[in-house]
């Protein structure tokens, strides 16, 4: 029976790391997305003023097909994590594994903790691909306008002018945007690989803590044992003395 449960939690154990290893990989992907999302509308719009038969290999349609996609899946291995965790916890707290439980918290906590950094993460990047999309559909309706006035009569070349101006100062500050969101995502990847090293050097710290008490009882143990064997071996030769003194006098 014993047998069963500990193969039982194995195996949640191996969904749970499973999962998180597919998030992780998605999540990741789901962050290029973002990242490359308005890189590519811009060349988009390049091509569209300098080349009108010009058709790019990946437009804003594909690109938003695939966040709602990766999106989903997202969602559906989050729900999934979230499942395992579930039952792990269910696990955890049943009378037969009192003895483990302890260690079976930790190692729960630490999945959750997983979950919720992942969910967070998910949520994140959500929410700063709309926001960069919603910026891309405003600057595609200026720019579409911009491209219709152009085409009209000809008239009010100035108003056109000031019109491209505005258009470019737009430009300009989207590419120093994008740059900073670059270096931002760069940057909580490489703090994402720090959390996670530093997560695996406080599992190995708390494994050895949780070591080191069995060893400073065993000490303890052998040295009460020592003081045990000192003192009857003192009581044995102070007996023997006194015999011997008594036997000595009489």
């Amino acid at each position: 029976m014993a047998a069963g449960s500990s193969n039982y939690w194995e195996d949640l154990r191996k969904q749970a790391r499973q999962l998180e290893n597919e998030l992780d990989l998605k999540l990741v992907s789901f962050s290029k997305l973002c990242t490359t999302y308005s890189h590519s509308n811009n060349r988009e719009g390049r091509r569209d003023r300098y080349s009108s038969d010009t058709t790019p290999l990946l437009n804003g349609s594909s690109q938003d097909h695939m966040f709602e996609t990766m999106a989903v899946e997202i969602e559906q291995l989050l729900a999934k994590l979230t499942g395992v965790n579930d039952k792990m916890a269910e696990y955890s707290s049943t009378a037969g594994v009192t003895s483990i439980n302890a260690a079976l918290m930790h190692t729960l906590q630490r999945h959750r903790d997983i979950l919720q950094d992942y969910t967070h993460e998910f949520h994140k990047t959500k929410a700063n691909f709309q926001t960069i999309r919603e910026r891309e559909d405003l600057l595609g309706s200026v720019r579409k306008d911009i491209e219709s006035y152009k085409s009209g009569s000809g008239v009010n070349n100035r108003r056109t002018e000031l019109f491209l101006k505005e258009h470019e100062h737009l430009r300009s500050s989207d590419r120093l945007i994008d740059e900073t969101i670059s270096i931002a995502m760069a940057t909580k990847e490489n703090m994402t690989s720090q959390r996670g090293m530093l997560k695996s050097i406080q599992s190995r710290m708390n494994t050895l803590a949780n070591r080191f008490p069995a060893v400073n009882s065993l000490i303890q143990r052998i040295n009460l044992r020592k003081r045990r064997d000192s003192l009857i071996l003192g009581a044995v030769i102070g007996i023997c003395t006194i015999l011997l003194l008594l036997y000595a006098f009489h």
